[in-house]
């Protein structure tokens, strides 16, 4: 059985991991008959926001790690013990999680730096030519450590800041995929865009689907 290891960045789509590309990506794998481990830094969340009023609860203090294991029905470990070895594959889903807890590109946009385990396990994994498959904003750390060419839909914003970090963007619908195959890194925009669940859902599938045969 193949294993895919999947990043998540915490729980909620404007502080951590995008729950609905989590969870699309988690069954996805489910229905290809994949072994799926999920992991998350241990780490406080940059910080924590109300998803009812969309302010930041100035007061709340929020693990990425414990964060996860929500989506994970508590089966999550943490990132620092992500060994590519074990794994045929890297998924990670977006959010603004992944550009707030796993880099800091919404906060630093070109000037961005990615969180050393997550950087390791892209490395690691690319070194060993297993595909990776990122979603949403998430590209963008694949852009930064691989160079790599990379969608995240038709934000002209992050699309320039994806070149000046020395990636490369295309293009792509919210339900199409792009594949950069001298990487082997596979991306979908998913929720870049003001979309229904049902078209992320489409780009989320092929991802995962392109992913897992290439596994």
């Amino acid at each position: 059985m193949k294993k895919v290891a999947v990043i998540l960045a915490g729980c909620g789509v404007y502080d951590g991991s995008e729950i609905q590309e989590a969870v699309l990506t988690l069954l996805y794998l489910d229905r290809a008959e994949v072994e799926v481990s999920c992991f998350a830094p241990d780490i406080a969340q940059t910080h924590v926001i109300n998803h009812k009023t969309g302010e930041i609860a100035e007061t709340e203090t929020r693990n990425v790690l414990v964060e996860a294991a929500r989506i994970a029905r508590g089966q999550v470990e943490d990132t620092a013990a992500l060994n590519s070895e074990d794994f045929d594959a890297l998924i990670i889903p977006g959010g603004f999680g992944a550009a707030k807890n796993l880099c800091n590109f919404a906060f630093e946009g070109a000037n961005v730096s990615v969180h050393s385990e997550i950087e390791k396990a892209l490395k690691s994994f690319h070194t060993q030519k297993k595909p990776i498959g990122i979603i949403c904003i998430a590209p963008v750390m694949a852009a930064k450590v691989l160079g790599a060419t990379v969608t995240i839909g038709n934000n002209s914003e992050v699309a320039s800041a994806i070149k000046k970090i020395g990636g490369n963007h295309i293009e792509k619908p919210v339900s199409e995929i792009h594949i950069d195959e001298s990487n082997n890194v596979i991306t979908a925009p998913a929720y870049m865009y003001d979309a229904r669940i049902s078209e992320v859902a489409e780009g989320i599938k092929l991802l995962v689907c392109e992913v897992v045969s290439r596994a």
